[in-house]
């Protein structure tokens, strides 16, 4: 199935980014199919142009390729905001004046049907002379899902067939840029993706992406949601860890072969030792014995 990695260009890919992107490039190529590009960079007051180059070149340096030329996210605005409208004219669009920090406080506060962390639904009943009267006097508003607190049942390739209910995730943010959620779920249908890999943590977004999918009239990928490469201290692997890109590991005198041969021994591809290619872990990968538990990154020794 055609499967794609999509990084988003505000900083060096680290060991953990690398790792997904090795995965998927596997899952994609392993089954003989294409394998696609995408730079995530909607997001222009945190991407940084320079970032694009730099990690095009390290998936290179590992043996990662792709068909086509790199698709940029922000060149997809008018599918965007299509899917947009059509949510609205059905009804599936509220605007949500809530902060990032009162979205915070009232959901860990909350309980009922929706999930851990969802959003508690505020603004959802708000009525429409009301966001209007807020709107006119100059308060900032996002544009969230309606989902209704739909039962959505989906089939991911390692976890299985789950059930969860939809978030009323933002569809479009404050500052009118489009939220990851729609943007994805468009971009992934108009490039023709079939397979999504992305790590474990974006789990819980997806019977929200998959609703979005349904009432689009787009055909849901399936996916795959990947084991993630941790810090010692237990969270996802980040720069506060020390070194963990490809940059750093190269001053340590570490280069792009040893960090590919770490990256294929936590996901049981080789042995210590053992010299490895991409190339050459496609005869050996297959999807069912990758493992189910997270790897925590304690440092390549040179």
């Amino acid at each position: 199935m055609i499967g794609r990695y999509a990084p988003s260009p505000t900083g060096d890919l680290h060991l953990g980014n690398l790792r997904t992107a090795l995965l998927a490039w596997l899952f994609a190529r392993s089954g003989g199919s294409p394998f696609l590009l995408r730079i995530e960079d909607l997001d222009r007051e945190r991407v940084r142009e320079r970032y694009v180059g730099s990690q095009l070149a390290d998936l290179r340096s590992l043996g990662i390729d792709w068909d086509g030329e790199p698709v940029r996210q922000s060149a997809g605005g008018a599918g965007h905001r299509a899917a947009l409208e059509r949510l609205r004219r059905d009804g599936r669009v509220y605007r949500c004046f809530c902060s990032r920090r009162e979205v915070r406080e009232a959901a860990s506060a909350q309980h009922g049907e929706a999930p851990d962390g969802a959003y508690p639904g505020t603004c959802r009943d708000l009525g429409e002379a009301e966001a209007d009267r807020r709107a006119a006097a100059g308060a900032e508003f996002a544009l969230r899902l309606r989902a209704g607190l739909a039962s959505v049942t989906f089939r991911d390739r390692l976890h299985g067939e789950r059930t969860a209910i939809a978030d009323d995730v933002v569809l479009r943010r404050r500052d009118g840029v489009v939220a990851y959620n729609l943007a994805v779920v468009v971009d992934d249908a108009e490039q023709g993706v079939e397979e999504v890999v992305r790590g474990d943590d974006l789990l819980p977004a997806t019977a929200a992406q998959a609703l979005l999918c349904d009432l689009l009239g787009l055909t849901r990928p399936s996916w795959a949601h990947v084991p993630l490469v941790l810090g010692p201290d237990g969270e996802r692997l980040a720069k506060r860890h020390g070194a963990v890109t490809l940059a750093e590991l190269a001053d340590r005198g570490i280069d792009p072969a040893e960090a590919l041969a770490w990256m294929a021994r936590t996901l049981d591809l080789t042995t210590t030792g053992e010299p490895v290619t991409a190339a050459g872990l496609l005869a050996r990968f297959d999807p069912d014995r990758i493992p189910a538990e997270p790897t925590t990154y304690a440092g390549i020794r040179p």
